[in-house]
């Protein structure tokens, strides 16, 4: 699986199209690069660009870019609501798929220190790339904005990470580094500015200082005035959304605006976000009125009407969720993408995949879609109303199985083509338990098999899930130890057979006798 960074640039440019248009030319037509949104604000006078590439393409199409801000915007001219310091204000790096924090770490310092060099400005380093836990925080570096650079420069304290300590009048200064995925949320309300800030001085973990912090941790916000859309606004960057939700941030925001008697106009999302962070509150909200939902679509689609992410403009999942965008390169070759027809016959054909773990769990699929037919043709009907609240219980088990078995029918696949590599690769040396449990994550053979709690969930038996489970223990010790044994070594096999007597045959006592997997024989 290819390696996919995504890297969102902050242009101090929101109004003029010619050079929005400039800059999104720059960025798609960098081989490598796949532009995925692109969304100028006229107020704040700032545009955000998403794309995603690999390492070297995602840094390549944001120098790209960059050039092309250095001849075409002048911060001499630049007045917008948003905080900024430069004509590429920030630029973050994110992992997305197959790509370590680290990874992003070194684009951030590979693409500041060729921003620097060839451009001849200052950049800092932010985030995860930070060499000081001061400059962590995007507001802390960015404090002074623009008008205030120049001072800021002359301080040691602030010299930047790379190029010199020199303020370039047209440019500024940028800010770059790598993160995780970061929601840009804005919260409309008929208000004014100063009101809506006094609500996201309540609301962000920064609060109004170290005496009086926020409601919210790893929330950032403040308010501001919507000129195109005369309205208020609270601006909320949502740092970490498993910490700090979607709905957690607007109902705080509807609870203080209910307070003060201001009227909440629904929300509005600035680039993209992961579908993770809108199934999340699709979940607050069924179980907060008891509702009954089980589609995707339906779930998003509630989310979207009670965050009133459409207010402003219509909101398209398909165009806005990073994971409806962004599809695994082999995604169209996989299993489940096939008719019956062409699945039966890449079983019968002669090759090791797909094989009975992928047919497992394809008929199993099969067997729990029956199971949720069954239960939502009982469901809603008057005749079965008395049924209603046990369908409501059995139906989202079955749901649920059916689209984590059809993932395994590809996993169990892909996981036995990366075992046969892993094998080919020759023994295990010197085994460890530290070394075994890496083997164990390592070696795919074992991913597919946490699929087989799916038929478990959907009718639980607690003897025969004890015994099933004790089944793919000694499976996978077994894998363990077959790939030890593939050596001539003598210490790993000792080593496994000791091991393997520890977990088939645990150390017990009966009346009148002593047993032990130290035993002989």
């Amino acid at each position: 699986m290819s390696k996919l960074v995504e890297c969102v640039p902050n242009f101090s440019e929101g109004r003029n199209k010619e050079i929005i248009d400039a800059l999104a030319a720059a960025i798609s037509q960098t081989g490598g690069c796949r532009l995925l949104d692109v969304d100028p604000g006229p107020s704040t006078n700032r545009t955000v660009f998403t794309f995603v590439g690999n390492p070297e393409a995602v840094i390549e199409g944001a120098l790209n870019a960059a050039r092309v801000a250095f001849q075409m915007i002048d911060m001499r001219k630049h007045k917008g609501e948003h905080p900024r310091m430069g004509a590429l204000d920030v630029c973050p790096f994110i992992p997305v798929r197959n790509v370590t924090m680290e990874e992003c770490v070194t684009c951030a310092n590979r693409f500041a220190k060729r921003l620097s060099e060839e451009l001849h400005v200052p950049v800092y380093l932010y985030g995860e790339a930070a060499r000081s836990e001061s400059r962590r925080s995007l507001p802390a570096v960015r404090a002074g904005e623009y008008e205030g650079l120049h001072t800021k420069l002359q301080s040691p304290e602030w010299a930047p990470d790379y190029g010199k300590p020199i303020f370039i009048p047209s440019w500024g200064a940028s800010v770059c580094g790598a993160r995780k995925f970061l929601i840009a949320y804005n919260v409309n309300l008929l208000t004014t500015k100063e009101l809506a800030h006094r609500i996201a001085l309540n609301i962000r973990e920064g609060g109004r200082g170290k005496e009086q912090p926020g409601r919210l941790k790893k929330i950032q916000a403040l308010g501001w005035f919507l000129e195109e859309e005369n309205l208020a606004q609270i601006s909320v960057n949502l740092l970490d959304y498993e910490i700090s939700s979607l709905h957690m941030v607007y109902e705080e925001i509807c609870k203080d605006a209910k307070e003060l008697n201001l009227p909440v106009l629904g929300s509005q999302l600035v680039g993209l976000i992961p579908l993770q962070a809108l199934m999340d509150s699709a979940e607050f909200y069924i179980k907060q009125e008891n509702l009954f939902i089980l589609e995707e679509e339906h779930k998003l689609r509630l989310a979207i009407n009670r965050l009133g992410l459409d207010s402003l403009s219509p909101f398209e999942p398909r165009k806005r969720i990073i994971e409806y965008l962004v599809q695994d390169d082999c995604s169209e070759h996989a299993l489940v993408k096939q008719t019956v027809e062409a699945f039966v016959r890449s079983v019968r054909a002669r090759s090791a995949t797909p094989g009975g773990g992928s047919v497992s769990a394809a008929v199993a699929a099969m067997g729990a879609a029956l199971g949720c037919m069954v239960g939502q043709m009982t469901y809603g009907k008057r005749q079965f109303e008395s049924l209603d609240g046990v369908m409501r219980a059995l139906i989202p088990p079955f749901h649920t199985a059916v689209d984590q078995l059809l993932c395994a029918v590809d996993a169990d696949s892909n996981a036995f083509g990366s075992y046969l590599v892993k094998l080919k690769k020759g023994p295990l040396t010197n085994p460890s338990p530290h070394s075994l449990h890496f083997v164990l994550f390592c070696v795919h053979p074992v991913l597919p098999l946490s699929f087989c709690d799916s038929p478990l969930s959907v009718h639980p038996n607690e003897r025969s899930h004890f015994y099933i489970k004790q089944f793919y223990t000694a499976i996978l010790q077994t894998l363990l130890i077959q790939l030890c044994f593939s050596g001539s070594s003598k210490a790993p096999q000792r080593y496994c057979r000791r091991t393997a007597k520890e977990v088939f045959c645990p150390t017990r006592r009966t009346e009148g006798s002593h047993w032990s997997a130290s035993s002989p024989g």
